[in-house]
């Protein structure tokens, strides 16, 4: 007789690999779709979230979980139960109508706003994203009685579990305290620090070439995953098979590069999550934070070390042709560059939690009801100056309508950012305290310590422990937002 947890551990597999298909479908309406087929395209994907909510909410499923739970189980599959009921619980407090309508309007909201976005078409795009908002302060309002969560936390909790808004307090207030002073301090540093910028026009198709070179060199595996362009950069798939997409510019090299470089930490992370576990919850990323982690990593902490730029002039050099732009020392100075700047993605190391505080403090005001949709744009300008000194004054494209994550229903995702800013910098840290020869191996191209390291502590660990268990088990102390700053203190002024 198939004991109550497998019969769970084989409905699960089913879930996921309905949840491939749905990857697959998200990733080619961003990188290959026509435009006609959205409207058929967000019916489908509907479906198939309707699919896997009448399958998480089935009246047996209960009593599995509760027989389950009376078997004798080792500490794995426990910590995969645990997971199961944390997926099953939240799904249930949403009914299969509500879902669906998330789906079509989001799906609706998200794929209209690739054209408002360029046309500054702010009456356009709130036709959709009012609906959007609508349906999802009802998704926090219903998760909230459940989870007995702020409607905020409730949304936060799918992306971050067990965040609650105060932790949201205690790691982001002392960051709008002491960042605004570190920018300034930074932008006065470099003004007397001149830097050459490359002379273009770098061809698209060797930007592609560099970038797959580049994500070859950190790991990423081509036989299991791919390069696309897309609006908006992402990483999306499954471990089996992961899509990734960067945006091409004929006069900037570094913005794709950097990008894929990103994403790639991302597309590392799905590759390397445990295959015994695969298709399980206890086999996926433990949190967007720790996936952000990653990402940020290898962009920052990695992509951006001064080491790294003696690989990266090679690179350069290969790609485009010899030219002075392309010194390890210039390099450098371009890719830790700080200036104040509209555009969350293409900001800077130093400003970029700036951007982060603005949409999560917005998000928070909004699942309040303390402000509308319509509000929108004038909050946002009255916290990016506050942060930056900056107004958009009706260039929405510059504020409002720059990230994909509003319009397609993702609120709550932002925290994820800079909590994986902080994580990336603890990691670095502790392998730094580990690797005595660290700098010179990410000078020769040898990144094995690094990933050997990440892939023991964190990769390898899927959603066995809670984030606190995880980050105290990789490095010895709970999450310590001092290891951040101090980081941006060495780097951008060598304190």
């Amino acid at each position: 007789m198939t004991s109550a947890y497998d019969e769970l551990c084989s409905r699960q597999t089913r879930l996921y690999r309905l949840n491939h298909l749905n990857a697959i479908c998200d990733w080619d309406r961003a990188v290959n779709m026509p435009p006609g087929g959205n409207e058929a395209r967000a019916s489908a994907t509907a479906e198939i979230a309707k699919i896997l909510h009448e399958m998480l909410t089935e009246p047996t499923l209960d009593n599995l979980i509760n027989r389950a739970q009376h078997e004798v189980l080792g500490s794995c599959q426990e910590a995969n139960l645990r997971e199961m009921k944390r997926l099953q619980r939240r799904e249930k407090a949403l009914p299969e109508h509500l879902i669906s309508k998330k789906k079509v309007f989001s799906a609706r909201c998200e794929y209209e706003w690739r054209n408002q976005r360029k046309a500054n078409d702010l009456n356009g795009f709130m036709q959709n994203f009012k609906g959007v908002v609508e349906v999802v302060r009802e998704e926090a309002d219903r998760l909230s009685q459940a989870l007995s969560l702020s409607p905020y936390e409730a949304l936060v909790d799918a992306f971050e579990p067990g965040l609650k808004e105060e932790d949201i307090d205690a790691i982001f207030t002392p960051i709008g305290e002491w960042l605004p002073g570190l920018i300034e301090s930074v932008i006065q540093k470099q003004r007397n620090e001149p830097v050459i910028q490359p002379q273009g026009p770098f061809q698209l198709e060797a930007q592609k070439r560099l970038c797959e070179e580049i994500m070859s060199g950190l790991g990423f595996d081509f036989s299991r995953g791919r390069l696309d362009t897309s609006t908006h950069p992402f990483c999306g798939g499954v471990p089996e098979d992961v899509r990734l997409t960067t945006r091409f510019h004929v006069d900037d090299f570094l913005g794709s590069l950097f990008a894929a470089i990103h994403e790639t930490g991302h597309g590392l992370y799905q590759q390397n999550l445990p295959a015994r576990w695969l298709g399980q919850p206890i086999g996926q990323a433990r949190s967007m934070a720790f996936h952000e982690s990653q990402s940020l990593f290898f962009e920052m902490q990695l992509g951006a070390h001064p080491k790294f730029m003696e690989q990266l002039s090679r690179y350069l050099v290969r790609a485009f042709g010899d030219q002075e732009a392309f010194t390890p020392e210039n390099l450098e100075r371009l890719v830790t560059r700080v200036e104040r700047s509209f555009i969350r993605v293409n900001a800077d190391e130093v400003t970029y939690p700036a951007h982060i505080l603005v949409r999560t403090r917005l998000e928070r005001a909004l699942f309040a009801k303390d402000i509308e949709p319509v509000d929108l744009p004038g909050a946002w300008d009255h916290e990016l100056y506050g942060l930056l000194g900056l107004r958009c004054n009706g260039d929405h494209e510059k504020g409002l309508l720059q990230d994909i994550h509003w319009a397609a229903g993702h609120f709550g995702y932002f925290p994820s950012y800079t909590l994986g800013a902080m994580y990336a910098a603890q990691w670095f840290a502790t392998i730094a305290d580990l690797e005595k020869n660290l700098e010179d191996d990410i000078s020769a191209g040898n990144f094995t310590p690094i990933t050997e390291w990440l892939k023991c502590n964190i990769w390898d660990q899927g959603s066995r422990w809670t984030a606190e268990e995880l980050v105290f088990r990789a490095t010895g102390e709970p999450l310590n937002p001092n290891y951040f700053r101090r980081h941006l203190e060495t780097r951008y002024l060598g304190q």
